[in-house]
């Protein structure tokens, strides 16, 4: 269904509006969409370029019960930013300016346009940096990170990016612009809204702006990998040290055709087995740590420990950080399929890695596995035959299979990718039939036209039949 949305041209905004199609194609799919060929073009493209302009926006499209699905860098992995029922894509990459610095207090202010990395570089001037950074810094926009509460390699020792939001200024759907949380690190007030807009996927309001809480980068930084004999061993090895609790600032497990996709890709040299790769943040004692830590590794049969040079990590991390790329990559006949990214309580994580190897091998699939091992998060992707449509039903069939055990092992469908419309039908699986109908409620109070990016999360709009109705319509 097609929607007027000539009422944009009548706005007064600052930023720009195009109904050409080469603008709307370009806004109608995420990564993993595209590849699927399940875009949606958009009726219109909004480039706001100030608060007011998302909120003149959004109170006009309200109104005429347009939907508005917000854009930011289209690196999204579940068709979060697919416009599924056509209408506005708000394209927020031109709200990008840092708006100002506090070292004193270690914190920022930027506009959601802006990119990770140079939130970083911004900072670096004051010896600070922001933990939560995802991989994909380069590529992903802060407002895009906030709504799908994205998480990274330093996870498992400063947390994800929710933990460091102070407070954000939201445009609700009906034009209402409002301030979420607080610049004080703590507060007790009222309903926590701030966490309730970070992982929404815009389906509850449009970031326009955003206090992040910053950290003095550390002293001493190591790092370097592991090798060990099985996947087996390195996933226990990585269950042990978190138990331990040895202070790591990143511990990734590849396994060994991950490894080896690595290698195809970027000549890394890397042994083809399975392997740990890690890094030690620390303003003293880091040695002691790493000797710690050398000695858990040791109980699980390490092959080979590396203490890598700067030139070296640089080398490391590079091939963990374009993995997907690789992935992506590494046969032409052969195309990997919807990208998960299950987490589990780490006393479970040897259990999912082994379960999903397993079952890649009793459905006879290559299934690379890598992630962030530190927190329990387990990233992994069937290659397929596209033309090959039994092939592509194992493929499904595992990648559901991983997902549901995941969530039966108090687990979730999503470590950082979001739900989005990939996952959808685990929603309830996971939070059960209240924790769903008490997010629609939360919905339908806030976005009672359902404008917001409908389709998203809620499994029962994944028909074509219309939006669903939502408690407050």
């Amino acid at each position: 269904m097609t929607h007027d949305c000539s009422f944009l041209s009548d706005l007064d905004l600052d930023g720009a509006v195009s109904f050409d199609e080469s603008a709307r194609e370009s806004h109608a799919a995420d990564w993993v969409a595209q590849e699927a060929g399940l875009g949606v073009t958009p009726d219109a493209v909004v480039w706001p370029a100030s608060t007011a302009d998302v909120s003149a926006v959004l109170e006009a499209a309200s109104e005429r019960e347009v939907p508005v699905t917000p854009y930011a860098a289209g690196t999204s992995l579940e068709g979060n930013a697919v416009p599924l029922f056509r209408g506005v894509s708000m394209d927020m990459t031109r709200m990008n300016d840092v708006l100002d610095v506090r070292p004193d207090d270690f914190q920022i202010d930027v506009e959601p346009g802006v990119m990770g990395n140079v939130v970083d570089d911004t900072v670096a001037e004051h010896g600070m940096f922001f933990p939560p950074m995802p991989s994909s810094a380069n590529l992903s926009t802060v407002g895009g990170m906030i709504v799908n509460d994205a998480s990274g390699q330093k996870t498992v020792k400063y947390g994800e990016v929710a933990d460091w939001v102070l407070e954000l200024e939201v445009v609700l759907a009906d034009g209402t612009v409002l301030e979420a949380g607080s610049k004080a690190v703590k507060t007790s007030s009222g309903y926590n809204l701030k966490d309730l807009v970070v992982g929404s996927e815009g389906t509850l309001g449009v970031v326009t702006r955003a206090t992040l809480e910053l950290e003095g980068r550390p002293e001493q930084i190591k790092g370097g990998r592991a090798v060990f004999e099985s996947m087996d061993d390195a996933a226990e090895a990585v269950y042990d040290a978190v138990r331990s609790g040895v202070d790591t600032a990143k511990i990734e497990l590849i396994d060994p055709l991950a490894a080896e996709m690595a290698n195809d890709y970027f000549d890394t040299g890397l042994p083809e087995g399975a392997m740990i790769f890690f890094e030690f943040h620390a303003n003293h004692g880091i040695d002691e740590e790493i000797d710690f830590f050398e000695t858990i590794l040791e109980a699980h049969d390490v092959a080979e420990f590396e203490i890598a040079s700067d030139d070296r990590m640089d080398e490391i991390w590079r091939a963990r950080d374009e993995l997907a790329f690789a992935v992506q990559q590494y046969d032409p006949d052969l195309e990997p399929r919807h990208p998960g990214d299950v987490t589990v309580p780490i006393s479970r994580y040897p259990d999912i890695v082994r379960y999903a190897k397993d079952l890649a091998d009793e459905r006879d699939l290559l299934l690379p596995c890598f992630g962030h091992a530190g927190d329990g998060n387990v990233h992994y992707a069937a290659l397929v035959d596209p033309d090959d449509a039994e092939a592509e039903a194992r493929a499904e069939d595992v990648y559901d299979s991983i997902v549901e055990r995941a969530i039966e092992w108090g687990g979730t469908a999503t470590g950082e990718h979001g739900i989005g419309m990939g996952k959808r039908k685990f929603l309830e699986l996971e939070h059960g039939k209240g924790g769903v109908q008490a997010m629609r409620a939360v919905k339908g109070a806030l976005d009672p036209n359902d404008i917001l990016n409908p389709g998203k999360m809620f499994p029962e709009t994944e028909t074509e039949g219309g939006r669903v109705e939502l408690p407050g319509r």
